[in-house]
């Protein structure tokens, strides 16, 4: 009896020894800077490193840059917040399987006594139209982001061209531009997520939340391992069912900054 217990756990620990160093143990995962700047990546990978042996190696920058690390082969999976560029990235077969993940929405900040009077506005289009007519700073990100995607298209839908004097592009990511446009005393679009791991460090206040057209939502794909045969397909999507799983998306909805929810998962909906 001895024996067999000694077996028994024997191979119980064989088992999960291999279940805890896949073959190919390590993830190239390009994803935006939200999701690494507000700390949600910092919740999540350590559990999945733990839970499957996979360690992921993050590449974080704007979408767009995501996307064409995907196009290269130089990562096994990208989490983008960018619907349009996912769909032609997919459209033209650098990726497959996407996957809904998770959403927020943007929001504007500027100073708190906010000179430009935008505060009183709902529509996003309407109060960067009133940013340019003032001549107000704007700090833009101007680095094909989703986030940069999604201000051009108000701009758009205001029918400006943002070419004012105020208007600033510095190809960086979220936190930094957060920062700037707070030593500028300016204004700026950011995601939720970002917006709430930073505003404890900022001279900015949340002046406009809620248009529909700040909706934010975030998708996983994978690379296309028919271009790219050397890509660590098995282990990302490993990751990415791990994501859409209950368990993930439960430690999804349960990552908070100072009391607050910042994403909110919704791999259910259909793709």
């Amino acid at each position: 009896m001895k024996r067999l217990a000694a077996l028994l756990l024997g191979g119980l620990l064989l088992s999960q020894q291999a279940m805890a160093e896949p073959a190919n143990p390590l993830i190239r995962l390009a994803t935006t800077t939200s999701t690494e700047q507000s700390g949600l990546l910092g919740w999540l990978l350590p559990q999945f490193t733990k839970e499957t042996g996979y360690q992921v190696q993050v590449l974080a920058a704007g979408t767009g840059q995501s996307l064409k690390m995907g196009e290269n082969g130089d990562v096994d999976l990208v989490m983008t917040h960018a619907p349009s560029s996912e769909q032609k990235f997919v459209d033209a077969g650098f990726g497959i399987e996407p996957r809904h993940l998770m959403y927020n929405d943007f929001v504007l900040v500027g100073p708190a006594d906010d000179p430009a009077g935008i505060k009183p506005l709902k529509d996003a289009a309407k109060a960067l139209k009133a940013l340019a007519d003032k001549d107000a700073v704007f700090v833009s990100r101007g680095d094909e982001s989703g986030t940069h995607v999604k201000e051009k298209a108000l701009w758009q839908a205001a029918g400006i061209t943002p070419a004012f004097k105020g208007y600033k592009s510095i190809g960086q990511g979220m936190g930094p531009t957060l920062t700037m446009t707070s030593e500028l005393g300016g204004y700026t679009l950011t995601d939720r997520g970002t917006w709430l791991a930073y505003e404890g460090k900022l001279k900015l206040a949340l002046l406009l939340e809620g248009d529909t057209r700040l909706f934010n939502p975030y998708r996983v794909i994978l690379v296309n391992p028919k271009r790219w045969p050397k890509l660590n397909t098995e282990g990302a999507r490993v990751l990415s069912d791990w994501l859409v799983s209950q368990h993930g998306q439960q430690l999804i909805n349960s990552f908070t900054v100072n009391g607050k929810p910042l994403f909110v998962a919704d791999a259910d909906k259909p793709a």
